[in-house]
């Protein structure tokens, strides 16, 4: 009796190590084509005109980093948008004050943090990478630096939003929306006609932060990470819980071990979810683009939505949800 239970245990083990890792993997397939080394851009939310931009600056040959800061400084400029640049929402004492950062094909990155006074902080992280020995400039350095630089000083709170603030200190409840009126970080990846990849991340943080506050935005690797020989992601919502997984290297790291970018995303949203001991009130969201052109994106609630521009044409695609 013994050697038969130990003959069907071994079997059993056998088969176990016939079967390929990859039959665990979940058979969920993503509901766009493959476009190997084909110009494209995605970006989160609806900023279809900022993925235009960038879409039609990379039909034009321009560089998968320049096209994606030249999407980010559409909305950096929107006074429309209340989480990005020019007419963002201010920390509790009425101070805006933006977060961005920016990576390159080849692994370089630039980074600012806490910046007042500039509106067009994705192309100063450029400047950050390549005009200095460092990454990351925070606060007054990166505006003097900024200053340097050429960049004019301006006043980033608009009468709106100073409007807003205002009534908001009647309470001071402070209370992340989630899907905040479909606008926030805005986070975009680019594939230029070299099939190289970079990408740009740019941010006013939430609104009514405490004075200095920072989310994930500026922090290579958890509101944006570039692996020129895999892929890239990017994240917006709420950037403490993403800094806590370090939500894009984790997901271009999956991509390494073969993940789809769609199932990257969707493991990096769980690991999230699964160390909350309730349904999340906060909103996260991730795309994610793979070597061969391929786009993948997930939420932790419904309502998020991202662009994707490919063969000179710009779409929205609502994206799944961990919850519907």
């Amino acid at each position: 009796m013994k050697r038969i239970k130990f003959i069907k245990k071994t079997s059993k083990l056998c088969l176990v190590g016939l079967i390929s890792p990859d039959f665990f993997k979940s058979t969920k397939t993503l509901k766009t084509d493959s476009y190997t080394n084909s110009p494209m851009s995605i970006c989160t939310w609806g900023f279809s005109h900022a993925n235009i931009i960038s879409g039609s600056e990379l039909e034009n040959g321009v560089s998968a980093l320049d096209a994606a800061i030249k999407g980010a400084s559409v909305e950096e400029s929107n006074p429309d948008n209340t989480t990005v640049g020019y007419g963002g929402a201010p920390d509790r004492e009425g101070n805006v004050s933006l977060d961005a950062c920016v990576m390159n094909h080849l692994g370089n990155c630039g980074s600012v943090v806490a910046v007042k006074n500039v509106r067009s902080v994705a192309s100063l992280a450029k400047d950050v990478m390549e005009k200095t020995p460092h990454v990351m400039l925070a606060g007054k350095g990166a505006e003097e630096f900024a200053l340097s630089q050429g960049y004019k000083p301006e006043d980033l709170l608009t009468s709106s939003s100073k409007k807003e603030w205002k009534k908001w200190l009647n309470n001071s409840n402070y209370k992340p929306t989630i899907n905040i009126e479909n606008h926030d970080t805005i986070g975009i990846l680019c594939m230029d006609n070299k099939g190289d990849l970079s990408g740009a991340c740019s941010t006013s943080g939430l609104a009514y932060k405490m004075k200095g506050r920072v989310g994930d935005s500026p922090i290579i690797g958890s509101g944006l990470f570039i692996d020129n020989n895999i892929g890239g992601a990017v994240a917006t919502g709420m950037g403490e819980e993403v800094i806590k997984t370090v939500g894009s290297f984790l997901i271009v790291e999956l991509m390494r071990q073969n993940y789809s970018p769609q199932k990257a995303c969707e493991i990096a949203i769980e690991r999230i979810i699964e160390k909350q001991l309730n349904k999340p009130d906060f909103q996260v969201a991730y795309i994610a683009i793979d070597k061969k052109g391929v786009a993948g994106s997930y939420s932790i609630h419904n309502g998020f939505s991202y662009c994707l521009y490919k063969n000179k044409v710009n779409k929205n695609y609502k994206s799944d949800s961990f919850y519907n």
